[in-house]
């Protein structure tokens, strides 16, 4: 099964609704952003972070604009030093490539090992957005079904201060 089949069947499974926006592969940021212009919904980052040993892994959602300070993120999450997980760690944990991150790519990590933090700034937007383990689609999902979509996959949601 394609990876973003396994999302859209996810969510219809959950009942949750989702606006789907199809467009060309995004591959920055900025290009994303361009793609889904004049949509309602926070437009997110989603990183994959890893300690320096690799045997913890954390994925971090937050506002594309905003920038991470990867000494205050490893100070909460009690880590002495974080770098950006690599792109092997990403598609062994989460089967995705670079420029897909997101909370989506939970569901192919079979060791469920990854833990999941939000920051406080975007928890109480209406919407966010995603790339559905997919950079040729963007999809829309209510805050409150993001989180109950990742707790019915087996994962706890930790909301923090960056």
């Amino acid at each position: 099964m394609e990876l973003f089949d396994k999302v859209i069947d996810k969510l219809k499974e959950l009942g949750i609704q989702y606006q789907l926006v199809e467009h060309e592969p995004a591959l920055t940021t900025e290009q994303a952003d361009l793609f889904i212009e004049g949509i309602e919904g926070v437009r997110t980052k989603t990183m994959f972070l890893t300690n320096k040993k690799k045997k913890n892994f954390y994925l971090l959602i937050m506002d594309d604009g905003k920038r991470l300070d990867m000494n205050r993120f490893a100070e909460i999450v009690e880590e002495k030093k974080m770098k950006m997980a690599s792109e092997d760690s990403l598609f062994e944990k989460m089967a995705l490539p670079a420029g897909v991150v997101s909370p989506f790519g939970l569901l192919n990590n079979e060791d469920h090992d990854i833990q999941v933090f939000f920051d406080k700034e975007i928890v109480d937007e209406e919407r966010m957005s995603f790339h559905p383990n997919t950079n040729e689609k963007t999809i829309f999902v209510a805050t409150p079904d993001l989180f109950k979509f990742i707790e019915a996959i087996g994962y706890q949601t930790n909301v923090i201060e960056i």
